[in-house]
């Protein structure tokens, strides 16, 4: 169903020009209102009820939320032309960057994946002394209550809740899943006369619970705490902080709906094969623990991912991809943005990623109360900032625009995006990417306007595939006339180097290579390698029992890069009784030479077999004198006739 844009240019404050908006971009768009959200909210009500359209304004969400559940309608997509385009100061025309956003907001979102997470309640509160106690009680009449406190200290003389005495060891899983293990536990024992009397202490008890409140102080059960669900934390000695936390357990019980922010691919991990370790690109950077290993490829616990997507864009096979949402979906928005404003008229935009939290409010803040956004300057929110990689920039940039920043928040994953933008300068050139790293909205506006971005690509191209093949496409846009790019080490992209004198050919590299960018040739004594394969991961050097391998990080942006090339090959030994090809000679020959005076191979004839391929081996030992499988005689087998003329002689 085609969509009808909803405009409004609020109160006179921005200029929309309908029809140039609507013959770029294919689609029909209102004449803008003045008061879409409070004069006019009749054209609001009659855009609802026809069902096809797309409020061009989200300060007022709430009023058209609110409208749409009068009218019994679902409420349409929400599009911010205001704060993202129109408050501004350039006095550039902003229909390009508008037709870009209206563009976008166009696509059909893919629908998020997520599981059902049910909380029962359940809550454990760590902490002692009278900060604890009044936790508990708060809580008593919305959760079902424990109270855990040092078994040293007296506990209350309550049956209000629940109290245990004992020292929490270990703790893991999140909201509704969280599995404790307590040592000197001591329980109440209900019954009985004067002071409620307890357990003796055992250790190792095993519990499970809903809701952890921490009020402890110190260090947190998990890393990134904040970013644990069921798992609240406040300072003992700061009560608006355990009143926050005390209220935000309160609301912990039903079910949720968990976002399965990750999707894997376990054949494609490079994490390990035959106890060897290769990449750990993931488990190095999730801030969670979520990723653990698991034989040859690790694997991802959602219900503790926090989608941070830090391992989507450093996996460097794609055996990790952002799913909220997807990858293919984020270059789809990046083109769209790109070939929209370029339809439209404009000339070398500059792509402009944030959050869709801290990075929406500065864009806000910077429209109503300073200069706004640059016209040639997208915005473009994500849910999570470090899922765009290397991969997003060098596509952004392919497809048109001059050049992307990203502006870093203050939860950012900060190491993996510097990590990721570093990548990104060494293909693109450093004066293609960049961080803006400012709290300060007006100082974020004169990082933009003051910036002066690169010359766009002049032919665009959108590429199409992994987001491997899209880098090594984007590169080629961006370096028609260059062979091959020097990259920073630990990245994803290079070629190997092999020593020939300490080569062997023994072959284990290929064995274990997880893309198979290694390869030999059975016909031949050959070590092969296909550059576009390889992933960097050195999994071949830290097999290689001779430390023959060395990795390499470049981008060939060749054609060689596709095809397999021998890195390494020697003369094939030919059998001294066939004439078949066979093995390695000189591996043969230093074999030979140091087994001559062995003590085992003084017959001529033994070391002979050794320079012999399987087949005449086999049958060279089968004639020998001394041959190990031969037998004597088999004796005759004893039949019952046998035992009888036996029984008759006596």
């Amino acid at each position: 169903m085609a969509k009808t844009l909803i405009t409004c240019d609020c109160e006179g404050s921005q200029s929309i020009d309908s029809d140039a908006l609507a013959n770029a971009l294919g689609h029909a768009v209102a004449p803008p209102c003045s008061a879409l959200c409070t004069r006019q909210i009749d054209h609001a009500a009659a855009a609802l009820t026809a069902g096809d359209a797309i409020f061009c304004c989200t300060q007022e969400s709430r009023v058209f939320t609110e409208l749409a559940e009068e009218l019994g309608v679902a409420l349409p997509p929400l599009l911010d032309l205001r704060d993202r385009a129109g408050w501004s100061d350039d006095p550039a025309s902003k229909l390009p960057k508008m037709s870009a956003l209206a563009a976008e907001a166009l696509l059909n979102a893919p629908l998020e994946k997520s599981l059902d997470v049910t909380s029962e309640g359940l809550c454990l509160i760590l902490g002692q002394g009278e900060t604890a106690l009044q936790a508990a009680h708060q809580l008593k009449d919305h959760l079902a209550v424990t109270l855990l406190t040092d078994p040293s200290q007296s506990l209350p003389d309550t049956r209000d809740f629940d109290v245990i005495g004992g020292t929490l060891r270990t703790a893991r899983g999140a909201l509704g899943h969280f599995e404790v293990t307590i040592d000197a536990l001591r329980q109440v024992v209900p019954g009985g006369r004067g002071d409620l009397t307890f357990t003796d202490p055992q250790d190792g008890a095993i519990s499970h619970c809903d809701v952890i409140l921490d009020l402890r102080g110190g260090q947190p059960l998990f890393p990134a705490p904040e970013k644990r669900e069921g798992y609240l934390r406040a300072d003992p000695a700061h009560p608006p902080a355990i009143a926050a936390a005390v209220l935000a357990a309160s609301h912990l019980t039903g079910t949720f709906e968990q976002p399965l922010h990750v999707r894997t691919e376990p054949l494609l991990c490079a994490h390990s094969r035959a106890g060897q370790t290769g990449c750990t690109n993931c488990l190095d950077l999730c801030p969670t623990g979520a990723i653990t290993p698991d034989g040859d490829h690790v694997t991802v616990d959602p219900m503790i991912c926090a989608g941070c997507g830090a391992c989507s864009a450093a996996c460097p096979s794609g055996a990790i991809s952002y799913d909220a949402p997807p990858v293919d979906f984020t270059m789809l928005r990046v083109q769209t943005l790109a070939r929209a404003f370029l339809d439209a008229g404009g000339k070398a935009p500059r792509l402009m990623v944030h959050d869709d939290t801290h990075g929406a409010e500065m864009i806000r803040l910077s429209a109503r109360h300073g200069r706004g956004l640059p016209a040639d300057v997208v915005p473009m929110a994500l849910p999570a900032l470090a899922a765009f990689g290397h991969a997003e920039a060098l596509a952004a940039l392919a497809a048109g625009f001059a050049s992307v920043s990203l502006l870093l928040g203050p939860k950012s994953d900060r190491d993996a995006i510097e990590t990721q933008i570093a990548l990104a300068r060494a293909i693109a050139g450093d004066a293609r990417v960049q961080l803006i790293d400012t709290p300060d909205p007006d100082a974020m506006s004169d990082t933009l306007y003051d910036a002066q971005a690169p010359a766009s690509v002049v032919s665009p191209v959108r590429p199409m595939g992994t987001r491997r093949q899209i880098t090594r496409q984007a590169a080629r846009a961006l370096h028609p006339d260059t062979d091959v790019l020097p990259l920073p080490a630990g990245a994803p992209y290079g070629a190997l180097v092999v020593d020939p004198d300490a080569c062997t050919l023994c072959l284990s590299c290929v064995s274990l290579c997880p893309s198979g960018a290694l390869g030999d040739n059975p016909d031949l004594p050959q070590l092969r390698f296909q550059e576009d394969a390889c992933l960097q991961c050195g999994l071949c050097a830290n097999i290689c029992p001779e430390n023959a391998i060395t990795l390499a990080p470049q981008l060939d942006l060749t054609g060689a890069a596709l095809e397999q090339r021998v890195l390494h090959e020697e003369e094939p030994f030919a059998c001294v009784e066939c004439g078949t090809l066979f093995g390695v000679k000189s591996t043969i020959d230093r074999i030979t030479d140091k087994l001559r005076n062995h003590s085992m191979f003084t017959d001529d004839a033994k070391l002979r077999m050794i320079q012999m391929c399987d087949d005449c081996r086999i049958n060279a030992q089968y004639h020998a004198t001394n041959n190990p499988l031969a037998g004597g005689e088999r004796p005759r087998p004893r039949t019952t006739d046998d035992y009888l003329s036996k029984r008759r002689d006596h």
